[in-house]
């Protein structure tokens, strides 16, 4: 294990963190040098100098191994989570230790949930960092990283397969090269197009541009308190609608279609189920909203219903209603959309669709085998072939993912809170959606959970954002076999 290498790499990936904190202190001065100057400066020149000591006194090589690469992943995610809370800890207010760390951990992975009791009271300068650490995170730390390496090195091919889940590599004819910069460039298209389309909706250029940060990375994080309800807007709802689905896609497929016409991405069978299900879902919240009488109209139950499910299925958590208060099925919908999530090869959180889809052949395969028991069924998506050790993978993981948010809730309700509020928030930060129920709702926020629940919910957040398996490599990178 090459220490100083990994140093290397992980100092270029702090160098990135620099980057945008040093972009923000650009939006700080823009805004006559809001209170967020001084902390933004000073965590930049921190993060900066400390990416460029391995810089200076590493030498740079190509040769990395799988088990260096894992370590890069792993600490880069760790390290700029840590220097990512820089800011906030330096402009002080609601930002002790632990609720600093929350919301840094939780804007790197795209959750979305925060201890903010008043958002609208930062700075703008911070609010952008904020955005930031969304938009670093939802496409990869590592992503950024392999933009600027050689195109043929022994790392960016490490580091691809370990960032680009197997699932997605499945689907999509996976070459290291041309993945990485069609993952960045879909997910800078979306996040110009979805800026453009708010604007046009309605809302300032500094409150869009935040907002597309949110929706193409499925963060979350909103410059308004009251997220999306504050602009009481059917045109700026549907433009979220419609790009929070559009993140929820794979970029590889998403890409295709736009750039190269292709049509793979309408005829894969993932896709036309995950479609049909969120209608179906939406549609069942929207009645059930109407039929309970917790709105009147049904063309206002169906805008929220619509609204909320899109919202909460692609892991985004913008909010247009306090949906702690919606009757009991409609709420067992959403959690069931938290563990579900949008589809591999996204910025979005939950199992994917892709594995709830493998897991649904599975099913139907061996209730097949119960009546045909000499039958060689293959698991396909479409015309193509799922690997063995693919569908194992997609099981366990389903499998790993419960026990591991069954588990945090539980440690959750040693804190106190009741047993809604705990499921809930374990559920929403493993799959890394945002808001939960009860008083960490849609309209609430984590602020009153302790320390330890905080670190808890923080944990389940990189282990959801990472894929579980990479994180739990930290455990096992340094030992010799």
């Amino acid at each position: 294990m090459n220490i100083k290498l990994i140093a290397r790499y992980i100092g270029i990936a702090l160098l990135f963190n620099a980057l945008f904190m040093f972009i923000s202190l650009g939006v700080s001065a823009l805004n006559g040098f809001d209170s967020s100057f001084s902390p933004l400066l000073l965590s930049g020149l921190i993060t900066a100098m400390v990416g460029c000591f391995p810089l200076i006194f590493v030498r740079g090589q190509d040769d990395v191994n799988l088990r260096e690469g894992f370590a890069i992943t792993i600490f880069s995610w760790i390290l700029s989570c840590i220097f990512g809370m820089l800011p906030y800890v330096m402009w002080g207010g609601e930002f002790t230790l632990p609720n600093a760390w929350y919301e840094s951990v939780s804007g790197y992975t795209t959750t979305g949930g925060t201890v903010l009791q008043n958002v609208e009271a930062l700075p703008k300068g911070l609010l952008f960092w904020r955005s930031s650490t969304h938009f670093i995170g939802g496409m990869g730390v590592m992503v950024f990283m392999l933009l600027v390496l050689p195109s043929m090195s022994t790392f960016r091919m490490r580091i691809s397969k370990i960032e680009i889940s197997s699932i997605s590599k499945d689907n999509y004819r996976y070459r290291s090269k041309e993945t990485v910069r069609v993952i960045a460039s879909t997910y800078i298209g979306i996040t110009v197009a979805g800026t453009i389309a708010l604007m046009v909706a309605g809302m300032s250029f500094f409150d869009a541009v935040n907002h597309a940060m949110s929706i193409v990375s499925t963060g979350g994080f909103s410059t308004r308190n009251l997220s999306i309800m504050y602009y009481d807007s059917l045109p700026i709802e549907i433009v979220c609608i419609v790009f929070m689905y559009v993140s929820t896609l794979h970029f590889g497929m998403v890409y295709a279609l736009v750039v190269k016409r292709s049509t793979a991405l309408l005829k894969s069978p993932v896709f036309r189920y995950f479609m049909g299900f969120c209608l179906v879902m939406s549609l069942l919240i929207g009645l059930d909203l109407k039929a309970s009488g917790q709105i009147a109209t049904y063309g206002e139950a169906m805008r929220q219903g619509f609204f909320q499910y899109a919202s909460i299925v692609s892991s985004t958590g913008f909010a247009t209603a306090d949906t702690s208060v919606w009757p009991l099925f409609s709420i067992f919908l959403l959690l069931f959309a938290m563990f579900h999530g949008g589809c591999s090869g996204s910025t979005c959180g939950g199992v994917k669709a892709d594995r709830m889809w493998i897991f649904y052949k599975v099913l139907k395969n061996n209730i097949f085998k119960q009546v045909h028991p000499n039958a060689v069924i293959p698991v396909k998506v479409g015309d193509h072939t799922i690997d063995p050790s693919v569908i194992r993978s997609s099981i366990l993981y389903i499998v790993a993912f419960t026990l591991i948010f069954i588990v945090g809730a539980m440690l959750i309700s040693l804190t106190g809170p009741d047993f809604e509020e705990s499921f809930s928030a374990s559920l929403t930060s493993m799959g890394n959606v945002g808001p939960g129920f009860g008083a960490s709702g849609s309209m609430g926020n984590f602020s009153h959970f302790s320390p330890f629940a905080k670190l808890v919910m923080t944990l389940e957040m990189l282990l959801g954002r990472l894929e579980i398996y990479t994180l739990l490599m930290l455990f096992f990178i340094f030992k010799k076999v």
